[in-house]
């Protein structure tokens, strides 16, 4: 997994007073949850974009007056309005303990499905996985070739190297939802062929007394 850098400094005062100066001055107030304590520091809300505005996963550098904390994002509060970010929650990592943290899934493969005329639903963009820092993906990978309509992918199918799920495995991921162009019945297209042969029928005999030159 990629680590992203973040510079920031620590806060010397807190409160909302505090925090609306802060986002003001174009930063964000954020707080580490550690193993011994809590740390409250603030960092420019530019400095989060390559965090936010990614499909993948990160691990996060932060550099806070000299001194650096490797961290995950925990959560991220937006304003309802304009979307600037007013706060971010991270929780500190360590090499050798195992980590629980959100991973996007990435689909893949032409499903044989979707071919036929079904469409991809996916119900879980996230999947809650543990492992080791060095050993987390940026994103989970899940190939899609097979499935056909009506099937479906549920955390219990899906294993990865080094890494274990933490969803619940009856969980569904995704699946091939029956379309509307699926799901309709043989009388259901012949029916509709029928009306628009008519109705090509019946343009053209209109165009014909009318003395229009139909197309070919």
């Amino acid at each position: 997994m990629k680590t992203i850098e973040i510079k920031g400094s620590f806060r010397t005062e807190l409160g909302k007073k505090s925090s609306k100066e802060l986002r003001k001055e174009g930063n964000v107030p954020c707080v580490i949850y550690g193993k011994e304590k809590n740390i409250h520091f603030q960092a420019p809300e530019l400095s989060f974009k390559n965090l936010v505005y990614t499909p993948d996963a990160h691990l996060v550098k932060l550099s806070l007056d000299n001194k650096e904390y490797k961290v995950v994002l925990k959560d991220m509060q937006f304003h309802p309005v304009n979307d600037k970010i007013l706060h971010a929650d991270f929780v500190e990592i360590y090499d050798d303990k195992p980590v629980v943290i959100g991973i996007p899934i990435r689909v893949s493969g032409d499903s044989v499905g979707i071919l036929a005329g079904g469409k991809l639903s996916i119900k879980k963009r996230n999947l809650k996985v543990k492992g080791l820092p060095k050993d987390l993906p940026e994103f989970l990978p899940i190939d899609i070739t097979e499935l056909k309509i009506h099937e479906s992918v549920k955390v219990g199918d899906l294993s990865f190297d080094k890494v274990e799920l933490l969803d619940a495995k009856k969980l569904m991921v995704l699946t091939i939802a029956t379309s509307r162009v699926a799901a309709k019945s043989e009388e259901e297209v012949a029916a509709e062929a029928a009306t628009e042969a008519t109705n090509a029928a019946t343009a053209a005999a209109t165009a014909a007394a009318a003395g229009t030159p139909v197309a070919e």
